[in-house]
C-alpha cells in the first residue's frame, strides 16, 4: 500500500499560507466577466505553451497562441500537434466529473497528449519495456523507473491512497504535488509522462476545488527554470524516497504563480467597498483609473502634485481626463478649489 514519506516543514507551511491568502483575494475579487475570460485564456495559452516547451517543443508563446486561435503558422508538424493535443488535455480536465481518479483517467490523458504523435499501439497504453532517463548533455542515466510489469500495481496502489484521503486529512495542494511526483516516478508510458504528470496534478487541484477560476499556470514556473524542476524531482531518490524537498518546490511554484495572479487581479479590480457601494455593480475601469482609485484608497486623497509620482510618463491633461470620468461615474468627487483641490472617494467617506 502506498504511503507518502514527507514532513510538513516551515517552508511548506509558509507556501500554503501564501497560496490560501492569494486564493481568497482571487476568488473574491470583483472582476468584470471580460477580464475573467481574458485571465482564463491567458492561463490556457501559457499552460499549453510552457507545458510542451519544457519537453522540447520549438514554438514560442506567440506561435502557440496563434495555433490555439486556429491560425496557420509555419512550424514543425509535431510541435503544432503537441500544442493542439495539450489544449485537448486541459479541456478534458476542466470537464472531468468523476468522483475518483482511475487508471483509465491516466490512459485517456496520455491518449490525448500523444494523439497523432506516437504509434497507435502505444497511445494510451502502459509501456511494456524498461526505459531510462538520461542527461541530454552527458548521457548519464539520471533516473531508472520501475519495471514495466509493476506499473499497474503501483498506480492502483497510489490511486487507492489518493482517492481515500479526505480533505481534512491532507491539504489539496500536497495531494496534487504527490500526484505529480508519483506519475513521474512510475513513468507509466513510453513518452509523454511529464505532460501526463503535470496534467494529473492540475486535475487533482481542480477536483479539490482549487481551480482558482482557472487563472493559473504551473507549467510556466517549471519551464522558466527546467533544471531546478528536474533537480527537485530527482531530490526524492537522493533522499531515500523522502518527498519533502519536492513538496517545498511544488508549493513554492503555486505560491509564486498565485501571488502574481493576485497582484494582477488587484490591479484590475476596484476595492470591495466600492463594489458594495454600487449595489454589487462591476465597474469597467481603465488600468489608469484603477491605479488612481487604489492610490486614493491607500492615501485618502489625490492632489495634482502627485500626478507625476503616479504616472511619470503621462501628461497632466490625460490624468485629468481619467479623473473627470471617475467623477462622472460617481466613484470620486472633487473637494476644494484651484491648487488645493483634492480628489476623494464618494463612498465610505461619510
Amino acid at each position: 500500500m502506498y504511503t507518502p514519506n514527507f514532513s510538513i516543514s516551515n517552508t511548506i507551511l509558509k507556501h500554503i499560507g501564501s497560496i490560501e491568502s492569494s486564493r481568497e483575494v482571487i476568488e473574491n475579487a470583483p472582476l468584470v466577466p471580460a477580464w475573467e475570460a481574458k485571465f482564463r485564456e491567458d492561463a490556457l495559452v501559457r499552460t499549453v505553451h510552457h507545458g510542451t516547451h519544457i519537453e522540447g517543443n520549438a514554438l514560442n508563446l506567440s506561435e502557440a497562441e496563434r495555433v490555439l486561435a486556429g491560425v496557420k503558422i509555419v512550424g514543425r508538424e509535431r510541435d503544432i500537434q503537441e500544442v493542439l493535443n495539450y489544449r485537448s488535455v486541459l479541456k478534458f480536465i476542466e470537464a472531468y466529473d468523476n468522483n475518483e481518479v482511475t487508471p483509465e483517467t491516466f490512459k485517456h490523458v496520455h491518449a490525448l497528449t500523444v494523439n497523432r504523435i506516437l504509434p497507435e499501439e502505444v497511445v494510451g497504453e502502459y509501456r511494456r519495456t524498461q526505459v531510462v532517463v538520461k542527461n541530454s548533455q552527458t548521457g548519464e542515466i539520471t533516473f531508472r523507473p520501475p519495471p514495466a510489469v509493476e506499473i499497474p500495481f503501483l498506480l492502483e496502489s497510489f490511486l487507492r491512497w489518493f482517492n481515500g484521503v479526505k480533505p481534512e486529512d491532507m491539504h489539496a495542494v500536497l495531494k496534487a504535488g504527490l500526484m505529480h511526483y508519483e506519475v513521474v516516478r512510475i513513468h507509466p508510458f513510453l513518452d509523454g509522462n511529464g505532460r501526463v504528470a503535470r496534467a494529473a496534478a492540475t486535475l487533482a487541484l481542480f477536483k479539490a476545488g482549487y481551480d482558482i477560476k482557472r487563472f493559473f499556470s504551473l507549467e510556466e514556473y517549471y519551464d522558466r527554470e527546467p533544471l531546478a524542476y528536474y533537480e527537485a524531482l530527482q531530490s526524492v531518490g537522493k533522499s531515500g524516497g523522502n518527498v519533502t524537498a519536492w513538496l517545498e518546490y511544488f508549493t513554492e511554484g503555486l505560491a509564486i504563480e498565485l501571488t502574481r495572479i493576485k497582484d494582477k487581479v488587484k490591479a484590475l479590480s476596484t476595492d470591495l467597498k466600492i463594489k458594495k457601494s454600487f449595489g454589487g455593480q462591476q465597474m469597467a475601469l481603465t488600468e489608469r483609473q484603477i491605479k488612481i482609485v487604489e492610490f486614493v484608497q491607500e492615501n485618502g486623497f489625490l492632489q495634482n502634485k502627485a500626478f507625476f509620482e503616479l504616472f511619470p510618463m503621462i501628461s497632466e491633461d490625460t490624468v485629468l481626463r481619467e479623473l473627470k470620468d471617475l467623477i462622472k461615474k460617481g466613484i470620486l468627487k472633487k473637494e476644494g478649489s484651484t491648487k488645493g483641490v483634492k480628489y476623494v472617494l464618494t463612498t465610505g467617506e461619510s
